[in-house]
């Protein structure tokens, strides 16, 4: 593989500093306190975060475009981060998470700015707005081809209204846990990645179909491995507790099988500890193991293979770029295999 995903990151962290310097001018000469709101999103974007997404973009062009130019990917690639900063921003104040990529959230940031809850909450709402802004701003600086244009709005869009319409959904505990996952995290996480990469490489009608098979069994397959790191991932590799997903009492593909399979005296057991708010350790590693020897992991882990091997069996039969198909495969390998 010619491009590493590590050049890749270095062309998105390049891209998205030069862009907030020129926020930080820019709001400068608006005001000297109008840079707080700039700050807080430069500082949570930079602060981490794998780049999946920009990955994921950088694929989808090499797969239709192998030796087009690899900067044309990056101001979609950092608006794609910008619109995660968003989200995240916002998720963090709605779950009252106070810690994102090692460090304080966002709306806590703020608070302690301020002294004040209400008004730190108040500024983080506005620094997602400003972030979710400068997404769409990097967007339409994007070099498509004049012809693809108003399919690549679209396509960002589409992306974020399907994330919206998923966070609804998922603080609503819908009962269709993949429904939510389908929208909240694959559409934005690869679907629509690959496709605004596809669309900078003017691919074919045939190409975009091909990315929009394999990203959907991707996306699910992503969401399935987090799901399984958030209940029985390394504490110290994910960097957060043991059974994180139970004690926070979130709706996952692992709680929807145990739901499904389990006897009604453990699905007690199951909705008892969820809706605990401070279920203890003891409750966490028995409903951990009970999901174990249950098979509840086995065959959500069985799900995450059948999609591995489904999307790897549509880049078998594509008419992709030698060059871009192995990108695909490695972040297949990545998406599936990851332990964070």
């Amino acid at each position: 593989m010619g491009e590493s995903f590590e050049q890749v990151v270095q062309r998105v962290n390049a891209h998205l500093a030069a862009y907030f310097q020129e926020k930080r001018l820019e709001t400068q000469r608006l005001s000297p306190r109008a840079g707080e709101l700039v700050e807080a999103v430069a500082e949570l974007t930079m602060r981490g975060g794998k780049r999946l997404r920009p990955i994921a973009l950088h694929a989808g062009y090499r797969a239709v475009c192998p030796s087009g130019d690899a900067e044309r990917t990056s101001a979609v690639s950092a608006a794609l981060e910008l619109l995660q900063s968003y989200f995240l921003i916002q998720d963090d104040w709605m779950d009252s998470d106070e810690e994102r990529r090692g460090g304080p959230a966002v709306h806590i940031v703020l608070t302690r700015a301020h002294g004040d809850d209400k008004l730190g909450a108040s500024l983080a709402i506005l620094a997602g707005d400003l972030a979710a802004g400068f997404a769409f701003e990097l967007l339409h600086r994007a070099p498509f081809p004049a012809a693809r244009l108003p399919e690549g709005l679209a396509a960002f869009s589409r992306m974020h209204l399907e994330v919206v319409c998923g966070q609804q959904l998922d603080l609503l505990e819908h009962e269709d846990v993949a429904l939510t996952h389908h929208l909240k995290t694959g559409s934005y996480t690869v679907r629509g990645p690959l496709r605004l990469g596809a669309l900078l490489g003017d691919a074919t009608p045939a190409q975009l179909d091909a990315l929009e098979r394999f990203g959907e069994p991707l996306g699910l397959a992503f969401q399935l491995r987090d799901d399984l790191l958030g209940t029985f991932g390394d504490p110290r590799i994910t960097g957060k507790p043991a059974g994180h997903d139970l004690r926070e009492g979130k709706q996952t593909v692992l709680v929807a099988e145990a739901r499904a399979s389990l006897g009604a005296a453990d699905r007690e057991r199951l909705e008892r500890v969820l809706d605990h708010a401070e279920p203890s350790p003891r409750e966490i590693a028995e409903l951990t193991d009970l999901l174990v020897q249950s098979g509840v992991r086995a065959r959500v882990e069985a799900k995450l293979d059948g999609l591995v091997a489904h999307a790897s069996q549509v880049l078998a039969g594509a008419a992709l770029a030698p060059e871009g198909t192995q990108m695909l495969e490695a972040l297949l390998a990545r998406f599936a295999q990851r332990d964070k």
